[in-house]
């Protein structure tokens, strides 16, 4: 009797050391953290590298490179995403081309990271989420968005490779991303801003290895 009731406390902590697990995996783990700095101000991201592994390893390579300085926010639709990353926008004489252009740190679209179990694809699309954009499976490049709204419906095609900080009391990173989604724009169907709203810089820092796993939010 004694060691029936010893073995039905220990399967309930195992069960109970799985289940903890089970919750502890739900946060997304931040391998670097990163400073997006536009010309309306500056927004902090975590990056998941371990759900995401080459997004986030051709976001940093081309950090680095210096790629993202100068690239405009070129697709600005209210409530739903904010959209850069493209070359092409650095030239007016291209401006039809705005949109199409892009570059990974390999020379060649690199593959989506969807998987159903990572704790960003669980988590879906909410407001602050960066994302690949892309022109259909495989095709990630240098362009991302970020994501305006937790309501908008999109198709789990996207990889997520971080979200932009939030949970501060005045909440600043998001302020400069709706500050973006409240400019005027040329063409609402387009996007396009009037103003053009640039990014000055991207840089990035690891998360340090000997401290504990930050969580994503």
């Amino acid at each position: 009797m004694h060691r029936s009731f010893s073995i039905a406390i220990l399967m309930m902590a195992s069960t109970i050391a799985i289940a903890t697990k089970a919750a502890a995996q739900t946060d997304a783990i931040v391998t670097h953290t990163a400073v997006i700095r536009t010309t309306l101000g500056d927004i902090d991201v975590n990056l998941y590298g371990e759900d995401a592994p080459k997004a986030v390893e051709n976001f940093i390579g081309l950090a680095k490179q210096g790629f993202y300085r100068g690239l405009r926010f070129h697709r600005v639709i209210p409530k739903f995403v904010i959209q850069t990353g493209d070359p092409t926008t650095t030239d007016t004489n291209r401006r039809s081309e705005w949109g199409l252009g892009g570059k990974s740190i390999w020379g060649k679209p690199f593959e989506d990271e969807l998987n159903p179990n990572s704790p960003s694809f669980r988590q879906g699309y909410a407001e602050g989420t960066l994302a690949m954009a892309n022109r259909g499976p495989n095709t990630n490049t240098s362009q991302f968005f970020i994501v305006l709204n937790n309501s908008i419906k999109l198709e789990k095609r996207y990889t997520i490779f971080g979200r932009v900080v939030t949970g501060d009391t005045t909440n600043k990173s998001m302020d400069v991303v709706h500050a973006i989604e409240r400019a005027d724009l040329a063409d609402p169907r387009l996007g396009l801003p009037v103003r053009p709203v640039m990014v000055i810089d991207v840089v990035v820092t690891p998360v340090p290895a000997s401290t504990e796993p930050k969580k994503g939010k």
